[in-house]
């Protein structure tokens, strides 16, 4: 094995955090490089991803609507592997994570890798600055540490081989779907942020935005979808981006008042 690479869709910084520390762990542990590839903006994801059989492969995503995030499957099919190792790993915002890493791991398998290990972390949900507020923290990426040196021992053994088993079905029978305060589903697909007159119209949401949906020459506008990854909102740092969409903030709050506990992680070896 030649190299470790750390592959990830991080809009806030939660999934590369978690990411680059279990592939800097596997590097050192094994006594070679690595090197992150990071596909959040749009220009990265119409680059090549090929690696092949002496490559080693940390690929995470968040978890949205209990699922890898559907935007990203056109990009993630064209990502190639040749028998090349491969660690799935998703990212949830302390409700749940669902049917991600096992779709995750299927995307990567049908890609040409092989999944030896897998893990689902815990961030700072993307809606929220309360909801697992500052994780992965301290704790969280020494487990992704530990993690990482279990992985790396069974590679050692050169037990790092076929399909790790993980929960959730794959495929998955569909999203996760929030409900409204008389019990109903909402639809919050085609809710954008709105922007208050605190806006200094600096252009750093349009520039972080992963769907490049922000116009930079009014980021008031929007020219395409909004996927409420957080990055415009947590970014701004004039704390002006906000949402004002009924079902999207009773959703918030609801998730707020009932997942205070802290949510645990799962990791496959």
């Amino acid at each position: 094995m030649k190299k470790v690479w750390a592959v990830y869709f991080s809009a806030t910084k939660t999934t590369e955090k978690v990411v680059c520390t279990i592939a800097g762990t596997l590097a050192w542990e094994l006594g070679i490089d690595w090197e992150a590839r990071d596909f959040t903006l749009p220009a990265a994801r119409e680059e090549a991803y090929q690696f092949q059989e002496d490559d080693l492969v940390v690929l995470g995503t968040p978890v949205y609507a209990g699922r890898v995030p559907n935007v990203l499957l056109p990009f993630l099919k064209t990502v190639r592997g040749d028998h090349t190792p491969a660690i799935p790993v998703v990212v949830y915002g302390n409700r749940n994570f669902d049917d991600a890493l096992a779709e995750l791991r299927d995307i990567l398998e049908n890609q040409g890798f092989l999944c030896g290990a897998a893990a689902a972390f815990v961030g700072e949900h993307a809606f929220s600055r309360t909801l697992a507020a500052g994780r992965p923290d301290g704790e969280d990426l020494e487990m992704a540490r530990q993690f990482a040196g279990k992985a790396a021992e069974k590679i050692r053994k050169d037990q790092f081989e076929g399909h790790i088993e993980v929960p959730g079905r794959s495929p998955s029978p569909g999203y996760f779907q929030p409900q409204g305060p008389n019990g109903k589903p909402v639809d919050i697909r085609k809710v954008k942020p709105l922007v208050t007159d605190d806006c200094d119209n600096c252009g750093f949401c349009a520039k972080v935005c992963p769907m490049g949906s922000i116009c930079a020459d009014n980021v008031r506008e929007y020219q395409g979808i909004c996927i409420k990854c957080g990055a415009c909102i947590k970014g701004c740092h004039k704390n002006a981006r906000y949402y004002d969409d009924p079902g999207f903030l009773f959703h918030r709050n609801d998730l707020e008042q009932r997942l205070t506990r802290r949510a645990k992680i799962g990791v496959w070896l």
